[in-house]
């Protein structure tokens, strides 16, 4: 990779690290389920009368609305509200990485590697570690939650994988529209309608948390998502892949300076093993060059 490259990749996880603090802030005031469906609804709509059809099955396409839109960000929205910390979420949910791995070796039959299988176990080894830590807590709640979002993050790439789209951004952008109604209709069940109003009629007070919605569609998606696809077109995806092992790091960091959350020295210490876990664990073999799949 080219300088310019590189500082790109560099930036493009300081975006999706940013993203959580927007999430947070988001969740001040919308609740999580309809939060999720007000962000897709805000990109399929602007998608469906501008960005052309990607020419994938619609299968594909709804499978991967459904597993990496739907269910991730509502587990990880839900979690996030029931106390998930802001910086650990940035980590935990890297745990798609080697679960994509994991999917892929038992649904499509593709290989693992030594480096895959020791990245899997050490990341597993650090998500339990976290996982004790905050059961110490009483918040083991939150982390399961977060997991089965990165569980369903790893469902939706393997959908990603069949499909094999031409435009990997245009696909992306139109799987937003596949999340906004199932996760209207969820919101509805367990948040109510009442909750729903609430949240739309005292929006003038909520600068903040709009200022978050706004941030997750045009920086995390639109400029993040736009910046990487064109990275994979002109690299290989195991030069630039590594570089979302920093999302975490920045995620942490600024939970840390502006959120003022305090990590224990066992979350520090698992965090390490995990971020080492999900490098090694999608490593591909030489030769190889496993497409990627776009945060959105």
């Amino acid at each position: 990779m080219v300088v310019r490259d590189r500082l790109l990749a560099a930036f493009t996880a300081l975006l999706w690290g940013c993203n959580f603090l927007a999430i947070h802030a988001t969740l001040t005031h919308f609740p999580p389920l309809f939060a999720g469906a007000l962000r897709f609804v805000v990109i399929a709509i602007p998608t469906m009368l501008l960005v052309p059809w990607p020419k994938v099955r619609p299968l594909w396409l709804i499978g991967y609305g459904l597993g990496f839109g739907t269910l991730q960000f509502a587990f990880l929205f839900v979690g996030m509200a029931a106390g998930m910390p802001t910086g650990l979420a940035s980590l935990v949910l890297q745990a798609s990485a080697p679960f994509t791995v994991l999917l892929g070796a038992v649904f499509l039959r593709e290989r693992l590697n030594s480096w895959q299988v020791t990245g899997i176990l050490l990341a597993v080894a650090g998500m339990s570690a976290i996982a004790w830590q905050r059961t110490e807590h009483a918040a083991l709640l939150p982390v399961i939650l977060t997991l089965l979002g990165a569980l369903s993050w790893a469902a939706g790439n393997l959908c990603s994988r069949q499909a094999r789209p031409e435009n990997p951004l245009h696909f992306a952008l139109w799987m937003s529209v596949v999340p906004p109604i199932p996760m209207f209709l969820l919101s509805l069940v367990f948040e109510g309608p009442a909750r729903q109003w609430e949240s739309l009629t005292t929006i003038g007070d909520a600068w903040l948390a709009l200022a978050g919605l706004a941030y997750i569609v045009l920086g995390g998606t639109v400029a993040g998502s736009g910046i990487w696809t064109t990275l994979m077109r002109r690299n290989s995806a195991s030069s630039v892949a590594p570089f979302s092992l920093l999302v975490p790091v920045v995620g942490m960091t600024l939970s840390f300076l502006l959120l003022g959350e305090r990590p224990t020295l066992v979350e520090v210490a698992a965090s390490v093993v995990v971020v080492t876990g999900v490098l090694l664990g999608t490593r591909a073999p030489r030769g190889s060059r496993r497409p990627q799949p776009v945060p959105t």
